[in-house]
Protein backbone atom coordinates (compact mmCIF):
# COMPACT_ATOMS: atom_id res chain seq x y z
CA UNK A 1 0.00 0.00 0.00
CA UNK A 2 1.86 3.27 -0.98
CA UNK A 3 1.21 5.96 1.73
CA UNK A 4 -0.42 9.24 1.62
CA UNK A 5 1.22 12.21 2.04
CA UNK A 6 0.57 13.72 5.83
CA UNK A 7 -0.63 17.11 6.55
CA UNK A 8 0.65 19.32 8.72
CA UNK A 9 -0.95 22.79 10.63
CA UNK A 10 0.39 24.94 12.39
CA UNK A 11 0.03 28.33 13.60
CA UNK A 12 2.62 30.53 12.77
CA UNK A 13 6.27 30.00 11.34
CA UNK A 14 9.02 28.69 13.01
CA UNK A 15 11.44 31.55 14.29
CA UNK A 16 14.42 30.44 15.39
CA UNK A 17 17.39 28.95 13.28
CA UNK A 18 17.51 25.70 15.19
CA UNK A 19 13.75 24.73 14.83
CA UNK A 20 13.78 25.29 11.40
CA UNK A 21 17.36 23.31 11.26
CA UNK A 22 15.67 20.79 13.52
CA UNK A 23 12.59 20.29 11.34
CA UNK A 24 13.93 20.43 7.83
CA UNK A 25 16.19 17.48 8.75
CA UNK A 26 13.11 15.48 9.98
CA UNK A 27 11.21 16.56 6.93
CA UNK A 28 13.84 15.34 5.17
CA UNK A 29 14.32 12.13 6.63
CA UNK A 30 10.56 11.36 6.43
CA UNK A 31 10.62 12.40 2.63
CA UNK A 32 12.18 8.71 2.08
CA UNK A 33 8.89 7.38 3.06
CA UNK A 34 6.09 10.16 2.57
CA UNK A 35 5.42 13.39 1.86
CA UNK A 36 4.72 15.70 4.60
CA UNK A 37 2.77 19.13 3.16
CA UNK A 38 3.15 22.06 5.90
CA UNK A 39 0.79 24.54 6.14
CA UNK A 40 1.56 27.51 8.52
CA UNK A 41 -1.70 29.77 9.40
CA UNK A 42 -0.91 33.16 10.44
CA UNK A 43 -0.57 34.11 14.03
CA UNK A 44 -3.24 36.48 15.54
CA UNK A 45 -0.27 38.48 17.26
CA UNK A 46 -2.16 41.98 17.59
CA UNK A 47 -5.42 40.03 19.48
CA UNK A 48 -6.66 39.34 22.90
CA UNK A 49 -5.22 36.40 24.45
CA UNK A 50 -8.83 34.65 24.45
CA UNK A 51 -9.54 36.34 20.86
CA UNK A 52 -6.28 35.24 19.79
CA UNK A 53 -6.82 31.51 20.07
CA UNK A 54 -10.51 32.00 18.48
CA UNK A 55 -8.88 33.86 15.89
CA UNK A 56 -6.07 31.30 15.27
CA UNK A 57 -8.78 28.21 15.60
CA UNK A 58 -10.64 29.38 12.70
CA UNK A 59 -7.71 29.68 10.59
CA UNK A 60 -6.69 26.41 11.54
CA UNK A 61 -10.06 25.17 10.41
CA UNK A 62 -10.03 26.76 7.15
CA UNK A 63 -7.32 24.74 6.31
CA UNK A 64 -8.32 21.62 6.90
CA UNK A 65 -10.42 19.24 4.85
CA UNK A 66 -13.80 17.58 5.31
CA UNK A 67 -12.22 14.26 4.10
CA UNK A 68 -9.14 14.60 6.30
CA UNK A 69 -8.34 12.19 9.57
CA UNK A 70 -7.56 14.90 12.14
CA UNK A 71 -5.25 14.78 14.58
CA UNK A 72 -5.01 17.69 17.49
CA UNK A 73 -1.85 17.92 19.52
CA UNK A 74 -3.38 18.70 23.00
CA UNK A 75 -1.90 18.31 26.63
CA UNK A 76 -5.35 16.90 27.13
CA UNK A 77 -5.01 13.91 24.59
CA UNK A 78 -3.96 10.20 24.00
CA UNK A 79 -1.15 9.27 25.36
CA UNK A 80 0.50 7.41 22.18
CA UNK A 81 3.69 4.91 22.48
CA UNK A 82 5.94 5.19 19.40
CA UNK A 83 4.35 1.93 17.65
CA UNK A 84 1.20 3.28 18.29
CA UNK A 85 1.55 5.41 16.10
CA UNK A 86 2.95 3.60 13.43
CA UNK A 87 0.09 1.58 13.82
CA UNK A 88 -2.46 4.40 13.94
CA UNK A 89 -1.09 5.52 10.65
CA UNK A 90 -1.29 1.88 9.28
CA UNK A 91 -5.24 2.13 10.16
CA UNK A 92 -5.57 5.77 8.65
CA UNK A 93 -3.70 4.65 5.62
CA UNK A 94 -5.97 1.70 5.00
CA UNK A 95 -8.95 3.70 5.45
CA UNK A 96 -8.51 5.16 2.09
CA UNK A 97 -9.58 8.42 2.17
CA UNK A 98 -8.37 11.98 2.70
CA UNK A 99 -4.95 12.43 4.25
CA UNK A 100 -3.76 12.46 8.33
CA UNK A 101 -3.96 15.69 9.01
CA UNK A 102 -2.14 17.21 12.44
CA UNK A 103 -2.73 20.63 13.79
CA UNK A 104 -0.53 22.14 16.02
CA UNK A 105 -2.24 25.71 17.83
CA UNK A 106 0.12 28.16 19.21
CA UNK A 107 1.57 29.68 22.08
CA UNK A 108 -2.25 30.45 23.74
CA UNK A 109 -3.81 27.14 22.75
CA UNK A 110 -6.45 26.01 21.10
CA UNK A 111 -10.10 26.99 20.85
CA UNK A 112 -12.30 24.53 21.79
CA UNK A 113 -14.39 24.00 17.87
CA UNK A 114 -10.50 22.53 16.94
CA UNK A 115 -10.57 20.32 19.61
CA UNK A 116 -14.01 19.47 18.44
CA UNK A 117 -13.07 18.84 15.28
CA UNK A 118 -10.67 16.20 16.05
CA UNK A 119 -10.99 12.67 15.33
CA UNK A 120 -7.94 12.07 17.79
CA UNK A 121 -6.71 14.32 20.69
CA UNK A 122 -3.02 13.35 20.42
CA UNK A 123 -0.84 14.39 23.68
CA UNK A 124 3.20 14.55 23.31
CA UNK A 125 3.61 14.56 26.71
CA UNK A 126 2.34 15.21 30.65
CA UNK A 127 4.52 18.26 30.38
CA UNK A 128 3.91 21.88 28.98
CA UNK A 129 6.43 22.93 25.96
CA UNK A 130 7.05 25.49 23.19
CA UNK A 131 4.90 24.84 20.25
CA UNK A 132 7.74 24.87 17.92
CA UNK A 133 9.30 21.94 19.94
CA UNK A 134 6.17 20.39 20.10
CA UNK A 135 6.70 20.82 16.05
CA UNK A 136 10.30 19.00 16.14
CA UNK A 137 9.21 16.34 18.34
CA UNK A 138 5.77 15.08 15.81
CA UNK A 139 8.25 15.24 12.76
CA UNK A 140 10.51 13.58 14.59
CA UNK A 141 8.04 10.77 15.48
CA UNK A 142 6.04 10.93 12.51
CA UNK A 143 10.02 9.55 10.95
CA UNK A 144 10.09 7.40 13.32
CA UNK A 145 6.75 5.67 12.92
CA UNK A 146 7.36 5.38 9.27
CA UNK A 147 10.90 3.90 9.89
CA UNK A 148 8.99 0.95 12.07
CA UNK A 149 6.45 0.49 9.33
CA UNK A 150 9.00 0.24 6.70
CA UNK A 151 11.72 -1.81 8.91
CA UNK A 152 14.35 0.62 8.97
CA UNK A 153 16.50 0.75 11.83
CA UNK A 154 15.74 3.90 13.56
CA UNK A 155 13.73 2.88 16.49
CA UNK A 156 15.81 0.95 19.36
Amino acid sequence: MIAKALRLICVGKLKLGCWKEACAMYEKRLSRFRRLQVTEVKDAVSASEKERSRVEGERLLEAVSTKDLVVVLDERGKDMTSLDLAAFLDKADARGQGSVCFVIGGPFGLADEVRKRADLLLRLSAMTMPHELARVVLVEQLYRAECLRNHVPYHH
